[in-house]
């Protein structure tokens, strides 16, 4: 995979993560690979919210070891999604010898599961590649605000009460922890951090638990700047993670 390449304004020119398109292309060449964090490094904060026989669903599963994995490890009930019909067709071809487990084709932000159908929700990376195209994370646009909540209102649905969402993520608990804490979707925030030397975050969001105080404050304070929409003079600083073996980029755009 090529390496992204700086455009005239010294800004990364990504590839657009939120399209069928590039994910299409991608898995016809990528057999596998793991976003993030491989499963035994995580596992602990699995096993703490998850049962082995609880009815599982992972979003946007794309070619990550991550299904099979957790299945070797007795969690046998997973239903994979991703919107990807090329990632779909290969990853239920390659995985014939786990018959419990599910492929199916479908957008997260339109989940075609009766309410209150898995005990548990999974992603990793899925809801970053989401807003990859988004370059200031303090001040997100109305089309980044509006894909994040059609899909967190998507998993609320499908989560049975009491039920755990499971979200790992790279993105600081300053940018994503206002868009999980969310009074319409019936559930608390808790946060983990994972990861020896990079830090990556680990949210546990329990369906039917009341949001504590500062995040119910957290969540007004969102509202009223989304709002307000006072841009102001924003100067940027480009910060990037790059993963080496993939040479793939996220970008994220800092105030100073």
């Amino acid at each position: 995979m090529a390496a992204s390449e700086r455009t005239t304004n010294g800004e990364l020119d990504l590839p657009d993560f939120t399209t069928e398109s590039y994910w299409d292309e991608r898995f016809k060449e990528e057999e596998t690979y793991d976003w993030l964090l491989k499963y035994h490094q995580f596992s602990h904060f699995v096993e703490k919210h998850v049962n082995r026989n609880e009815r599982i669903l992972m979003l946007g599963c794309g070619n990550s070891k991550l299904s099979l994995e957790m299945y070797e490890d007795g969690y046998h009930n997973i239903v994979n999604v991703d919107f990807s019909s090329v990632c779909i067709e290969k990853m239920k071809e390659k995985h014939q010898h786990c018959p419990i487990m599910q492929w199916m084709v479908m957008d997260i932000k339109d989940l075609k599961f009766p309410d209150c159908s898995f005990d548990v929700v999974l992603e990793k990376g899925t809801l970053d590649a989401l807003v990859a195209n988004e370059r200031d994370p303090w001040n997100m646009t109305d089309e980044g605000y509006d894909v994040m909540e059609q899909s967190l209102t998507q998993v609320s649905r499908v989560l049975k009460p009491g039920g755990y969402f499971l979200s790992i993520t790279f993105s600081q608990p300053h940018f994503r922890r206002p868009l999980l804490a969310r009074t319409l979707l019936k559930w608390n925030v808790e946060l983990m951090t994972l990861g020896d030397h990079f830090h990556f975050f680990s949210f546990a969001m329990e369906k039917g638990k009341e949001m504590s105080a500062k995040d119910k404050e957290l969540e007004k304070e969102s509202m009223l700047k989304r709002q307000s929409n006072a841009q102001g003079n924003v100067k940027r600083q480009y910060v990037y993670v790059k993963d080496e073996e993939s040479e793939q980029t996220f970008l994220n755009a800092f105030h100073l």
